[in-house]
């Protein structure tokens, strides 16, 4: 009896737990239901999404250098002991060679990814507005994972170099339509403000944070480790994005107009300024990136922990700058483009003070001033970007956050090719001094856009923009009321506007919901 009443209690004790995991699992699925809940998942989903792809991007900075130095290593010791098994001779030229070698093999290495998201992104930004945010986002995390895993268990440049390049493709992608969706599921320009400002705040977080979480885990446990761990949170990141948005469940883009191509958005003359804005205040960075830890180990005999903590300090001062830009933004929306502008001052001052610093702690208030500016000018000008589309064109954001990513790109395609070969032959005082001159003299080009907030939404932009006829019943409807509008009301008048056709707007409407009962639209 005793056993028979225990099994009796365990099963009524398991299913009183069944019953409320259930009620909580429909809770769950009540709350990614409601639009609030969902958009800030969405906006884990992205942020989460671009942390990987800066840490990516910058993990493999203190580890490629030393893994492929001692590939290289290993390489010459075994030709040379096969060609000269006997002799010494010329190993110091060889040496010098081989480095030479190597610097550009880096070099090349760090530059594929941003080259190859370069090339694509004019592709991934029209493949996002036919198709939606969400499918580009999945097959962005897809193809970041596949990378990750390549660096994990690639051996040889060649395989290193397919893996770098293959993070290019999935940033293009991930990137791009991760802006995007949050641009577009945060519509009021305080909140997407906001929203944005996290983003850029993970993006920051990830590219700091990498050097040294990579150069601790590889030191102590391998190669290996960091990018295993990177492409878990990437599966996980995968899952979730599969579980709340479910990207194959329903392929109707409901009122989802076609976007402006992005050709013609690229010759929008205020895109453009933000565009170059974008690159130009992002050039510091990534010269500065594959340059300064040569120039610190000559100048200041820094050790290898002072290189790899060079960045993680002005971590801080970015997250302060996309904070106070967002408050900002929020009581004086008229003024972004001056934060934009400030940006690039600060930017530039602190890149021409970086030559002169002499100690560590010297070094690190200039490149904190630097990331400080890159917050205002980022946090400002993404918004901008959204505002504009909606007010000139058409509200579709994969394009124009396509042309923010190349405008990232093409500084960070040059970065670790050009910057090189500037040091090298004018040196690295004439580097800085010409970086911030460029973001000094850039800054009054944001003039252009201080009337931007006063523009308004032009209805009949579509048309004018894509020369196009309107697509389909409802927006014909809609095109005949707002010419209806502009020419004025019936000789009747009712107040019921037609126009020179006679065309009734309001009875067309009425026969369309007559339509739309019928078995033909159900």
């Amino acid at each position: 009896m005793n056993a028979e009443g225990g099994s009796s209690g365990l099963a009524k004790s398991a299913a009183v737990k069944l019953s409320e995991m259930g009620e909580r699992t429909k809770k769950l699925g009540t709350a990614m239901k409601d639009p609030h809940q969902q958009r800030r998942i969405i906006l884990v989903i992205v942020c989460v999404a671009l942390l990987l792809d800066n840490m990516l991007y910058m993990v493999i900075v203190p580890i490629i250098p030393d893994y492929l130095a001692d590939l290289e290593n290993e390489q010459s010791e075994h030709v040379h002991l096969v060609m000269h098994p006997n002799s010494s001779a010329n190993s110091t030229s060889q040496d010098k060679s081989n480095k030479d070698n190597l610097d550009v093999q880096i070099g090349v290495l760090f530059a594929s990814k941003a080259i190859l998201q370069l090339l694509v992104n004019p592709l991934s930004g029209t493949f996002i507005d036919r198709v939606g945010y969400d499918i580009p986002l999945l097959i962005g995390l897809t193809v970041m994972f596949v990378s990750t895993c390549i660096f994990a268990f690639g051996e040889n440049y060649a395989t290193l170099f397919a893996a770098r390049s293959l993070q290019g493709l999935g940033s293009a992608f991930a990137d791009t339509s991760g802006i995007a969706m949050i641009a577009d599921k945060y519509t009021v320009e305080a909140e997407r403000s906001k929203a944005l400002g996290i983003a850029l705040a993970f993006i920051s977080f990830g590219s700091l944070v990498a050097p040294p979480f990579g150069g601790v885990l590889y030191e102590f446990v391998g190669k290996k480790v960091p990018f295993i761990v990177l492409a878990c949170i990437c599966l996980a990141d995968g899952f979730l994005l599969l579980t709340v948005i479910k990207p194959f469940s329903n392929r109707t883009r409901e009122n989802m107009p076609v976007g402006t191509p992005i050709y013609r958005l690229m010759i929008d003359p205020y895109i453009a300024v933000v565009a170059g804005a974008l690159t130009v205040c992002n050039i510091p960075l990534a010269f500065l990136e594959p340059t300064i830890a040569n120039w610190m180990e000559t100048t200041m005999h820094s050790t290898q922990w002072e290189m790899g903590l060079t960045w993680l300090p002005a971590f801080f001062p970015h997250v302060l700058g996309v904070y106070i830009t967002v408050k900002l933004a929020a009581q004086h929306p008229h003024l972004q483009w001056f934060y934009g502008a400030l940006g690039m001052v600060i930017i530039g001052a602190s890149s021409c003070t970086v030559p002169a610093c002499k100690t560590f702690g010297q070094l690190i208030a200039p490149l904190c001033g630097i990331c400080f500016g890159i917050a205002l000018v980022d946090t400002a000008l993404l918004p901008t970007l959204a505002f504009l589309v909606d007010v000139r064109h058409v509200s579709v954001y994969g394009s124009v956050y396509a042309i923010a990513d190349i405008s990232y790109s093409v500084a960070y395609a040059m970065g670790p090719i050009v910057a090189g070969q500037i040091v090298h032959n004018l040196g690295f005082v004439q580097l800085n001094l010409g970086m911030g001159l460029v973001n000094v003299l850039y800054a009054p080009a944001l003039l252009l856009l201080r009337n931007v907030c006063q523009m308004k939404p032009s209805y009949s932009e579509r048309d004018n923009l894509l020369e196009e006829a309107p697509q389909g019943l409802y927006d014909t409807i809609k095109m005949e009321e707002r010419r209806a509008k502009k020419k004025g009301y019936n000789s009747a008048g009712n107040c019921l506007p037609v126009d020179e056709n006679g065309f009734d707007p309001f009875k067309a409407q009425r026969s369309l919901s007559e339509e739309s009962s019928g078995p033909e639209y159900t």
